[in-house]
């Protein structure tokens, strides 16, 4: 990547004058804050930009021999492959088997060796269990493994992540980065939750505004980091005041629950919930957090066990991207709430001065941020947070917490969360839901 200037149509530049040079089998890690360049820097690699994105283009990438300005995607395909920030947006067959081996069909594999990759695709990130599942089915993290798995099984020589680990529960996170970053294929990551992918990187890029600040080694990178960004190497709790316990607003006892004729999610689980608490829901990807989380704030009804809900609930789901439907981010937030009190939840999640911005224009961690200005705004009883730290960067983590902590007396919240460092910075009390459901089995 030569001097590479990139303006999305009627924007300022994403990306400016940004050289990069990544060499066979080696990792480099992107860091940045939201908005800062990450994801355009890896759809240029990809092609994707100018190709797909359109806008103005200015400079070269070259990516394994081939000139991007000449080269379709297409014919990077095999060769590069990407995992985006948003699985929901990646998938496009209906059952998980289909999904993986798409690319392999599209690519030209020879047909008798599509289903040993697909086998072998699945194994490598912890995912062979899925197989037969409907994608609809998935939790948000499954589907994240099986994007993994389909990028993995074309055996690529570039290997394009972005926040590939944001729905991965700690250990599935570990074991994915340790294969993809060990495969042999050159890799571009970018990470909001760095600390695992430090372990593995050869060098570390750090963007701001679409420049490079940063481009070091490892070690100096994690001198740097200390010195000047320390919110990147893991913040520390947050040594809050618990606020005062009032009230119930939620008594979840003893329910049940399955998808259509699929296996039981949930059995036996039992949550309670004050005005005045922050509760950490956490567990393995697949375990019933989401559905627990749902049935929680009533949108959906349990097979078994009862639900006591006092007040109005929100709910903010993890795909930020299906809350989206103005043309302008004041005018989403004002939906739920007179114009005033949108101004103010904006500039409470980082957002004033984004009033008249296209939410579609925004970056995954501001659009995060956003959807959560659209529930705030509502001033629930029941405030009901799905994973809200996806796509957003340390510093902004830090930021909510605060924000979610200051306000903790006027409801309950929970917070369903792989980010253990977040888990420890906002919440009075975590509940495993792994542990819940081995109890109830035992």
């Amino acid at each position: 990547m030569e001097h590479l200037t990139f303006s999305y149509p009627d924007a300022a530049p994403a990306l400016h004058d940004v050289s990069l040079e990544v060499h066979e089998g080696e990792a480099v890690l992107l860091l940045g804050g939201s908005g800062s360049g990450k994801s355009t820097l890896l759809r240029a690699l990809a092609g994707l930009v100018p190709w797909f994105h359109g806008g103005r283009f200015e400079g070269t990438v070259e990516v394994v021999g081939r000139d991007t300005r000449v080269a379709r995607p297409a014919e990077l395909a095999g060769a590069v492959a990407s995992v985006f920030q948003d699985p929901e947006d990646q998938i496009v067959l209906g059952r998980v088997e289909a999904e993986v081996a798409f690319g392999l069909e599209n690519v030209g594999t020879p047909a008798g060796e599509i289903a040993g990759r697909v086998h072998a695709a699945l194994a490598a990130v912890g995912a062979e269990h899925l197989f037969g599942r409907r994608v609809v089915e998935l939790s948000g993290g499954e589907l994240q493994r099986v994007c993994l798995a389909s990028a993995l099984a074309l055996e690529p020589r570039l290997l394009l992540l972005d926040e590939p680990t944001s729905q991965l529960d700690h250990e599935g996170a570990e074991s994915f980065l340790e294969l993809a970053l060990g495969s042999g294929a050159a890799v571009v990551l970018s990470e909001q939750r760095p600390a695992t992918a430090l372990r593995y990187a050869d060098r570390v890029v750090f963007l701001e505004r679409g420049r490079i600040l940063l481009d070091a080694s490892r070690d100096d990178a994690l001198k740097w980091l200390a010195e000047h960004r320390p919110a990147w190497l893991g913040a520390e709790p947050c040594n809050h005041v618990a606020t005062r316990l009032q009230e119930v607003v939620c008594r979840v006892a003893d329910v049940s629950f399955a998808y259509g004729a699929g296996p039981s999610v949930l059995d036996g689980a039992s949550l309670e919930l004050r005005r005045g608490e922050i509760v950490a829901l956490t567990g393995p990807n697949g375990c019933g957090k989401t559905t627990l989380a749902k049935i929680a704030a009533g949108l959906l009804e349990p097979q078994g066990g009862t639900v006591e809900l006092t007040g109005r609930p929100a709910f903010l789901l993890q795909d930020p991207g299906r809350y989206l439907v103005r043309e302008r981010v004041d005018d989403e937030v004002a939906l739920g709430g007179e114009r005033d009190d949108a101004l103010r939840a904006l500039a409470g999640v980082g957002l004033a001065g984004y009033e008249d911005r296209h939410p579609r224009d925004l970056s995954s961690g501001e659009r995060e941020r956003l959807a959560l200005a659209t529930v705030l705004v509502r001033e629930p009883d029941l405030l009901v947070l799905d994973e809200p730290t996806r796509g957003i960067d340390p510093e902004r983590k830090i930021e909510l917490a605060a924000l979610l902590r200051a306000e903790a007396g006027a409801r309950a919240t929970l917070v369903v969360t792989h980010d253990r460092s977040f888990a420890a910075a906002v919440a009075d009390r975590e509940v495993s839901l792994a542990a819940v459901l081995e109890a109830v089995l035992a």
